[in-house]
This record gives structure tokens, C-alpha cells and sequence, in this order.
């Protein structure tokens, strides 16, 4: 069985530190199964967000690692229920005029938003967990996807792992 692990990395802003976090994984046979990567409020800190599979060990043994890579300032480790996470997806779907209000009953079915009309095409925007993410792509398979593009996931610590760093 896949265990799941969403891991927060605040790094300096400096070229070549993606890459070095990367290469990392990649040397080691780990798998990272969603990326994002943005400024702080702090544009001199990054915040990295890697979701990757391991057991326990695999996963200490990354956060140790990580802890090693120079422009990394700190790993947290966020379990589930311990941290608010979401991912953003876009959908394009080609639309007939019978198929329209369909389309709307997904939207609000989903909590998504349209956000984009032309009369031949609808484009969607969904936020939300995992699982939210996942119904809006159940909902809408048996139409005519053109366009799917989902982004990694996003998330913050509910307790304080990151509060003793300022702006960040």
C-alpha cells in the first residue's frame, strides 16, 4: 500500500535550489508525485511542497537529507489532519447547448466556478482537497474534456512548525 506524505521545505530563494531538492529525490529512486514551488511573502524564501510515497523510514531518511541541502532552512513533515491542503485544477470542456445546464449543476455540485464561456466551450475552476478534485474529474468524464490541468498540492501546518521563522 502507497502511504502519502506531503512535505513543506522553506528554502532560500536562490537559483539552482529546486534542482539540488530534485536531484535529491531522484538519486535516492524516490518518486515525487506532485511539486509546487513559490515566493514567500518574503521573496528572499521559497516554499517547496513535495508529495511523495514512502514508509516511515523512507520518509525520516528524506526529511534528514533534505535538512542536509544548504539553502534549506526547514523540512516539515505535514500528516494529515495536522495541516490544511488544497489543489487547484482548470477543466475545459466542449459543450453542447443540451449539455449546458448539466455543466452548471457540476459546478455547483462540485463548489467549482466557471470561469470562462465561449459557445463552444466552458472552463471550470475547482479548489479543494484531494477527494474534491477527484469527484469534479468523475463528474465530468462522460462529457468532452479538452483540457484538464490539475496543479500540486498546497499546504500549511495547523500547529506551529514554521511560526518561529518571521514573514514566512
Amino acid at each position: 500500500m502507497t502511504n502519502f506524505h506531503t512535505i513543506s521545505i522553506l528554502v532560500s530563494n536562490e537559483s539552482g535550489v529546486l534542482s539540488r531538492i530534485v536531484d535529491l529525490f531522484s538519486g535516492r529512486g524516490y518518486n515525487i508525485e506532485s511539486l509546487t514551488v513559490a515566493p514567500t511573502i518574503d521573496r528572499l524564501f521559497s516554499r517547496v511542497t513535495i508529495v511523495t510515497d514512502g514508509d516511515e523510514a523512507a520518509i525520516e531518511q528524506i526529511n534528514k537529507q533534505l535538512n542536509r541541502v544548504v539553502p534549506v532552512i526547514k523540512v516539515a513533515d505535514l500528516n494529515i489532519g495536522e495541516s490544511v491542503e488544497r489543489e487547484i485544477a482548470l477543466v475545459k470542456i466542449q459543450v453542447k447547448d443540451e449539455e449546458k445546464s448539466d455543466i452548471l449543476r457540476i459546478a455547483e455540485a462540485t463548489n467549482s466556478k466557471i470561469i470562462d464561456v465561449t459557445d463552444k466551450t466552458y472552463i471550470l475552476q475547482a479548489i479543494g482537497d484531494e477527494k474534491q478534485i477527484q469527484a469534479l474529474v468523475e463528474m465530468v468524464r462522460p462529457y468532452s474534456v479538452k483540457e484538464f490541468v490539475r496543479s500540486g498540492k498546497v499546504a500549511i501546518s495547523r500547529n506551529s512548525q514554521f511560526s518561529n521563522i518571521k514573514n514566512l
